[in-house]
């Protein structure tokens, strides 16, 4: 049985649909990520399945059990806000202990629960302070041990890392991600930080106006994705879109791009093994291949690993070197692309730049609708 499950939800604001037919199920003890734009419902969905905002029509089921108007209290969930919303006369030891106190929960209980959570959250030092004298960090350690202490069925997480600084944000998602480790508990979690959603998610669901666009573990939302816009909201940098045109030459495929500052065409060749009757259709037509930043590597670069790679050359507009790794910025095929290479590439603006492409890595989607054709 599923700990939560979301059956065709509907939400409408006047004559605006928020929420369109949104169906998913998730188990119980997994970390699922809705993510996507701003106004993209994440968060009306999220307060929809707390009950916070009625739908319009749908089912929502915690438990098997059909919570669709229900009160909040009667759902057997605990959340945690973007803004923390602590009571700034409480002390941190009260904060944790208001809500099991609102359900009258024995004294001796909730003692045992505020103590038990601050000793997970490493904040028992703290639980005689105001929130006042806490820092962002901390007061978000405070709001998630208020969850924790009710042990609710479903977790709710609404945005809470968007007000920390970036330091800050690392550190706080890595305490999320060994907490559910510890303690395998069903979570929701909003964001739109697709950084968040890939190191924290065991699945993701990409949203846009209203509808899931796909749901799938981050290593199939980010290699595999449904159509375009999933593919260049996922990543960062994100997704290269290259214009081309697709041709068969006898038992090869290829794609032809344009190469208006050379005057010329470049031809990268297709896998055989990757052809797809949806990519066979689209034969002669323009297409878009998507190429990821790391999909590139300066040629002759043995660390790359790029199987049956293509050779191209391109002019280089900015470096931006990073540590770890340098990003290049270059014209193909009348676009500005992104590749990621080594640390070690010496390239400058006004260069050319030899490169190989992993087409075994690559991705097709029609021009028209931007679905995925291979």
């Amino acid at each position: 049985m599923s700990a939560l499950e979301i059956q065709h939800l509907c939400k409408d604001f006047s004559s605006t649909q928020v929420l369109k037919d949104v169906s998913l199920a998730i188990d119980s003890g997994e970390f699922l990520i809705l993510v996507g734009p701003s106004g993209c419902g994440k968060s009306t969905l999220m307060n929809a399945i707390a009950g916070l905002e009625p739908v319009t029509s749908g089912k929502i089921l915690i438990g098997g059990e059909d919570v669709t108007w229900r009160t909040p209290a009667e759902r057997d969930i605990a959340m945690v806000f973007q803004s923390y919303a602590l009571y700034p006369s409480m002390t941190v030891r009260g904060n944790i202990a208001f809500g099991l106190e609102m359900r009258k929960v024995p004294k001796v209980e909730r003692e045992q629960a505020v103590e038990r959570v601050a000793d997970l959250l490493q904040i028992s030092h703290l639980l005689d302070r105001k929130p006042s004298q806490l820092s962002g960090g901390q007061r978000q350690r405070v709001a998630m041990g208020r969850a924790l202490a009710r042990e609710p069925q479903i977790y709710l997480f609404d945005e809470p890392l968007s007000n920390l600084d970036a330091k800050l944000r690392v550190e706080m998602r890595t305490e999320i991600k060994k907490l559910h480790q510890r303690l395998g508990t069903t979570i929701v979690y909003v964001t739109h930080d697709q950084i968040e959603a890939m190191t924290l998610a065991d699945r993701i669901a990409v949203m846009r106006d209203g509808q899931i666009q796909q749901l799938g573990t981050p290593n199939e939302i980010y290699n595999d994705p449904v159509n375009v816009f999933v593919a260049g909201f996922m990543g960062s940098p994100s997704m290269n879109f290259i214009s081309a045109r697709l041709e068969k030459d006898d038992t090869t495929w290829q794609l032809h791009i344009s190469d208006p500052e050379q005057g010329a065409e470049l031809s990268l060749p297709w896998p055989v093994d990757r052809v797809t009757e949806a990519m066979v259709a689209c034969q002669g037509q323009s297409v878009l291949l998507g190429l990821r930043p790391e999909h590139f590597a300066e040629a002759g670069d043995q660390r790359s690993g790029h199987q049956q790679a293509a050779r191209l050359e391109a002019l280089v507009s900015v470096v931006e070197p990073t540590g770890a790794d340098v990003l290049i910025n270059l014209g193909l095929g009348g676009n500005e692309v992104v590749a990621r290479v080594g640390p070690d590439c010496r390239v400058a603006p006004g260069e050319r730049l030899a490169l190989s492409v992993d087409m075994r890595r690559a991705v097709l989607f029609g021009q028209q609708g931007g679905q995925r054709l291979a």
